[in-house]
């Protein structure tokens, strides 16, 4: 049999391993609980010939709602088995984006996780008559609702197995009768220029997709991965799901969100995808931390980190060190660098990945003096992976050379354009966008870059998002704000200039956790994010950073004002998509009055804000956001 679908290859593993093998770990209670591959093929083949009885027949859509656990990916495989077309819907994600998601996919069912998640669809449920059964894997209270549509996940599983008594092995057949060309998959786009768009997938695309990018680094059965990043997000399948039915890797399922980094240092993965955001946040804890360690430890750290920027220079250049900068290696890392990962569950790591949006050059090398050579792969949910470093191929600049099996070719406007097996087959229902995106083979990705003299592609930004001043400079809008999220105390920020505009200046969020502890280590009062925000002593923080990354630019695109924003930027408010990429063109609608008050010269532009006191009172608070200069400093 071809293993040319998602579930044939559930069903080789199966074969291959049985109970001898473990394929999923899911944390609940602080135990792990582990799932054989014989585990999940039984949920898979159950939850399946229930679905089956419930209705469920080829090319039906079945959405998937919640964060990250086994029963999400069994209902995936569950759904393809049968000739299905799962869809995710991100846990985060307000009715009404729910509601779109689910009306737009035409979903016949829903897979709900918990309480919550059953609650934003019940409330939209009227608007979607379409919606046959909801269905839950957490019973956590639901014991009371009594809506006629909805059961649970083991009840399904119940009606799998009695309807396999008069169905015997009809769930074998479909697999077998299952074509790699067969839609396995709407996965949405993140939406940063509009409404998201349902990109359709078959089983062969998504395995030459995961295959382009693993074949350089082959994994096994015996490396472990911790799986976190939404399953509704593309990338996610290519670097979790997908690896884990073609070469055995086992998928481990944090307890909550908010215990990923004492989860993942309990695992130790092999395999580990973060995106440049959770990068940067363990750059931000660990220079926090060392600068609240004690004299010595600092002393240490400050004399033996150029040691590591030093072997990662020469691990960029392909250098070999001498005898007495191995030794000096060796130490460093042993008293200082190896603690650190240790600390945050990054011993074992050999494949470190990255993608989704830009990292700085900065972080980068900061990881590698840290030990942890992390390699840069860029794509879309279009185009699958199309570039990633090789083990021995790094650069901080870069996303990596073509993948196995993958062209690239830059156009006359600098657009970067994809031809491979792994590209998706067209937008469902939108066959407009599909013949502007797809034309002879090739996927026109709407992102601007350049393939250097080493064959590495340089990503610069979103075609529309590169910035032209009045005096007709040009401005990288990514590359500052990745810049500035390098400082500890920047979680996020938005650049803004424009045709009609002198100079760039920038709206800030503040990193309110590590602001928060420098503040509270200087003894500056403070009662909420709005007022901490606006300390003159936090301004002169950031300022700082802006200084340092304005000498890296040329004269013309520096950063000369900037604001710290009151609040966080938040997918809530469609500031930002769910895979925490910037709504740009949304942002600027949306601050329009805070810009306009920066290009005219203000010293502050009034607010009312929602704020939330550190007692945990609520309230509403009408205030000024200070609009500050930046000089040559």
């Amino acid at each position: 049999m071809k293993e040319d679908t998602l579930p044939k290859l559930l069903m080789r593993n199966y074969e291959r391993w049985g109970d001898k093998q473990v394929a999923m770990r899911k944390k609940d209670l602080g135990m792990w609980n582990e799932y054989t591959w014989q585990d999940c093929y039984e949920k898979v083949k159950y939850f399946s010939l229930g679905l089956t009885s419930l209705g469920l027949e080829y090319g039906d859509k079945i959405a998937i709602l919640g964060d990250n656990d086994p029963e999400w990916v069994w209902t995936a495989f569950a759904a393809q088995a049968v000739g299905g077309i799962p869809t995710g819907i991100y846990p985060d994600m307000a009715p009404p984006e729910v509601k779109y998601i689910t009306e737009h996919s035409d979903a016949k069912f829903v897979v709900a996780r918990d309480q919550e998640a059953v609650d934003k669809v019940i409330e939209v449920k009227d608007e979607l008559p379409r919606i046959e059964r909801l269905i839950y894997w957490d019973p956590q209270g639901l014991i009371s609702y009594r809506e006629p549509y909805l059961m649970s996940f083991e009840e399904v599983l119940e009606l799998g197995i009695k309807y396999e008594q008069t169905h015997q092995g009809s769930f074998e057949q479909k697999i077998t009768q299952g074509s790699g060309n067969d839609f396995c998959f709407l996965y949405y786009t993140s939406g940063t220029t509009g409404l998201p768009k349902a990109s359709l997938r078959t089983h062969w695309s998504m395995i030459s997709a995961t295959e382009a990018l693993y074949k350089s680094s082959p994994t096994c059965e015996k490396d472990d991965q911790v799986s976190f990043v939404t399953s509704a997000w593309f990338g996610e399948a290519v670097t979790g799901s997908v690896p884990h039915l073609a070469t055995g890797l086992t998928l481990n399922f944090p307890e909550r969100p908010d215990t990923v980094q004492e989860d993942t240092r309990e695992i130790a993965p092999e395999v580990l995808v973060y995106g440049p955001r959770q990068w940067e946040d363990i750059i931000s804890t660990i220079k926090l931390k060392i600068s609240d360690a004690a004299f010595v430890k600092r002393l240490a750290f400050t004399l033996l980190l150029p040691v590591g920027y030093k072997s990662a220079e020469l691990r960029l250049n392909n250098e070999r060190s001498n005898p007495f900068w191995e030794l000096l290696h060796k130490t460093a890392d042993l008293v200082i660098f190896r603690p650190i990962r240790d600390w945050f569950g990054l011993s074992n790591l050999w494949f470190p990945l990255t993608g989704s949006a830009f990292l700085s050059p900065d972080t980068y090398r900061f990881l590698m003096a840290m030990g942890i050579g992390l390699r840069q792969a860029y794509g879309g949910t279009e185009a699958g992976f199309s570039t990633g470093h090789p083990m021995d191929d790094l650069m901080p600049e870069s996303v990596g050379p073509p993948l196995q099996g993958v062209d690239i070719r830059i156009s006359d406007t600098r657009e970067i354009l994809h031809r491979s097996n792994g590209l998706f087959t067209g937008y469902y229902k939108d066959a407009e966008s599909t013949d502007k995106a797809l034309s002879a083979g090739w996927f026109y990705s709407g992102d601007a870059g350049h393939v250097n003299e080493d064959g590495h592609l340089i990503y610069h930004d979103r075609i529309p998002d590169l910035g032209e001043l009045a005096n007709g400079s040009k401005y990288a809008p990514v590359y500052i704000e990745s810049r500035l999220k390098f400082s500890p105390f920047v979680r996020e920020v938005i650049v803004v200039g424009g045709k009609e505009r002198e100079y760039v200046s920038a709206i800030i969020n503040i990193d309110f956790d590590n602001v928060a502890k420098w503040a509270e280590s200087c003894r500056i009062t403070y009662t909420t994010f709005v007022d901490l925000s606006q300390k003159e002593e936090v301004s002169e923080i950031v300022l700082a950073d802006i200084n340092k990354l304005n000498k890296l630019l040329p004269e013309t695109s520096r950063v000369k004002k900037f604001v710290l924003l009151h609040k966080e930027f938040d997918p809530d408010e469609q500031e930002l998509t769910r895979t925490r990429k910037l709504r740009r063109k949304h942002m600027e609608g949306q601050y329009a009055e805070l810009i306009s008050a920066i290009y005219a010269g203000k010293d502050e532009a009034p607010i009312i804000a929602d704020v939330k006191y550190r007692d945990g009172r609520t309230g509403t608070v009408s205030t000024s956001l200070k609009i500050r200069s930046v000089g040559e400093g």
